[in-house]
């Protein structure tokens, strides 16, 4: 059964900000899949050329870079010219997922729920910023992942020292309400919310070091209960659809005290770490890790 997918390469690394969290994940990927029976294969493409993927024999990619040209639809694209098979989004679904502010657009548009935000720039009225969203706010790169670059702010001297590191990850930079009731994220596979997590970090907020590093961050799946869970999931699925997501994906989401959910950002290439959240909302479904990997990698096989 295994042999259907032919050779796999799992790939992980790259160059991005986020490179470290890129090749957890794709050693955990990589052992799941080897554990099975697959013929896979660790390939970094900060270390070597996507034509080698063609020149090997690789029949499909597992793609587990997080961030950068692995998470914008550049690789995406690369792999599709090159006739390469590959897990998560397509190119569209990548490049705008990867654009905070654009996957706003678009769920704005449909009349889905997202948190209040302006755009900054270097001329930017910061002392004005609080009276138009209140207090506390989040300034972030619209480019990103990981929460690098992601600064809670009290006050207009702070938003402008969290501008300006902003900006080194990214020219847009954003400013959002902070929605206070609770943070989610909701895994969906292949069009299906799996369940909810609510995530409590022990820090300020759930930063790179809660994300990746901590082991004092709660998370409890499913994060919602009865009615609630169920708006949450079918909310997740229809941002998914809206952007036009394909594989898998994590839809993020905030909630306000009155329990009313608004969508943060997807994330179109997921952690698959030991502290990562897909996994635990998939085991919430009764899919474990191993047969999660072959669950991704199945959706390569409608490619061909």
């Amino acid at each position: 059964m295994k042999q259907k997918y032919g050779k796999v390469a799992v790939v992980m690394g790259g160059d991005s900000t986020e490179r470290e969290v890129s090749l957890m994940s794709g050693k955990g990927v990589l052992a799941a899949l080897l554990s099975q029976g697959v013929d896979a294969h660790a390939f970094d493409p900060a270390e070597r050329p996507l034509t080698d993927l063609v020149e090997e024999g690789f029949d499909r990619a597992f793609l587990i870079l997080h961030g950068g040209e692995g998470e914008d639809g550049t690789i995406q694209g690369a792999l599709e010219y090159l006739g390469v098979p590959y897990t998560g989004c397509g190119v569209m679904a990548s490049a705008i997922g990867m654009d905070k502010w654009r996957t706003k657009l678009m769920w704005q548009a449909v009349g889905l729920p997202v948190p209040a935000y302006l755009l900054l720039d270097a001329q930017s009225d910061f002392d004005s910023v609080l009276a138009k969203l209140g207090s506390p706010v989040f300034v972030k790169p619209s480019n990103g992942g990981s929460s690098v670059g992601v600064t809670k702010c009290r006050t207009a001297d702070e938003i402008r020292t969290a501008y300006a590191e902003a900006a080194k990850y990214d020219p847009l930079v954003m400013v959002e309400q902070a929605v206070i009731g609770g943070e989610y994220s909701c895994a969906v596979l292949d069009g299906k919310a799996l369940a909810t997590v609510k995530i409590e970090p022990a820090t300020e907020f759930y930063d790179y070091e809660a994300k990746y590093f901590r082991d004092d961050t709660v998370y409890t799946c499913p994060g919602l209960t009865g009615d609630a869970e169920t708006q949450a999931r079918q909310l997740a699925e229809v941002a998914y659809r809206v952007l036009g997501a394909t594989g898998w994906a994590r839809i993020d989401f905030l909630t306000d005290a009155q329990g009313k959910a608004y969508l943060l950002e997807p994330n179109t290439a997921p952690g698959m770490t030991s502290h990562s959240l897909f996994p635990v909302c998939a085991r919430e479904a009764g899919i474990s890790y191993e047969q999660l990997v072959l669950k991704i990698l199945d959706t390569t096989l409608e490619q061909e």
